[in-house]
């Protein structure tokens, strides 16, 4: 089966945002070093805002590896001069998309406060997804599916609330349920152990995950880690999904574990 992480992060200078791996760097060869341990066979990159040449750091690996790697990137989009880059942004090296996570001072109210306004158009015309840690501007979110209809969409980390654990985690699972009428909006079930203060398999995380794959379904739901942010290892990521959900398998299984992603994507992973 193959298996696509949807989320890693590939960094060369800090400082590292909290609660990610407190490390200088995070290479390539380092985490194909863990990926090859944990039986995982690609990863979309997204480089870090705190490393301003993670998205550089990560076309490299794309090229070195083009059948391990590709990029979900970014740009800072509140500069002028960063206008009209979304058009061939697929022409990079690597680059199936964009991700933005918005959680810096700076950053809090791009989403509704014009600046990004012309990335959505961009990215709609041009056939660009964007994937954004949106759990905490799900009604805006909601807002710009609704005004983009073709504009690819993913919601990061399953939508549960930022920085919360157990219950509180699973709080917006009712909006979250409602954004999945929107054929265009997809959901990464990416750092599911971290919003757990349980132990392996996380069973307290089960229903809601349950939940939320029935709202979305097989081909818009998508495995992964955020594998320096876990407090766990590599291959426990893995088998939460592969061993200890009974209603996840076959060919729903497949589609989840990575060639779901790898569809909505374009990324052609088909030698896998």
């Amino acid at each position: 089966m193959l298996i696509v992480d949807a989320q890693i992060h590939l960094w060369g200078s800090g400082p590292v945002h909290p609660p990610h791996r407190p490390v200088a760097s995070f290479t390539a060869q380092e985490a194909l070093a863990e990926m090859d341990r944990a039986g995982v066979h690609a990863a979309l990159i997204h480089p870090p805002s705190w490393d301003p040449g993670s998205n550089a750091m990560a076309e490299a690996a794309a090229q070195q590896y083009p059948d391990r790697f590709a990029i979900m990137g970014q740009f800072p989009p509140d500069k002028p001069e960063n206008r009209g880059l979304i058009t061939n942004w697929k022409t990079r090296r690597g680059q199936l998309g964009l991700r933005w996570a918005l959680v810096r001072p700076e950053q809090a109210t791009w989403h509704k406060d014009g600046t990004m306004d012309w990335v959505w158009a961009e990215a709609e015309q041009s056939g660009t997804p964007i994937a954004l840690l949106a759990s905490r501007f799900l009604v805006e979110f909601k807002a710009i599916a609704e005004r983009h209809p073709r504009l690819k969409l993913i919601i990061d980390h399953i939508g549960l609330a930022h920085r919360t654990r157990d219950e509180a985690a699973l709080a917006n699972i009712p909006a979250l349920v409602e954004l999945a009428k929107f054929p265009n909006v997809a959901m990464k079930a990416t750092g599911a152990p971290a919003y757990s203060t349980g132990c392996y398999p996380w069973s307290n995380l089960h229903d809601g995950l349950h939940r939320l794959f029935d709202a979305f379904g097989p081909d818009r739901y998508f495995w992964g880690t955020d594998i320096t942010r876990m407090p766990c290892s590599y291959r426990d990521c893995v088998t939460m999904f592969t061993e200890e959900m009974p209603w996840l398998k076959g060919r729903d299984l497949e589609r989840v574990m990575g060639r779901g992603v790898a569809d909505w994507l374009g990324w052609d992973l088909s030698e896998k």
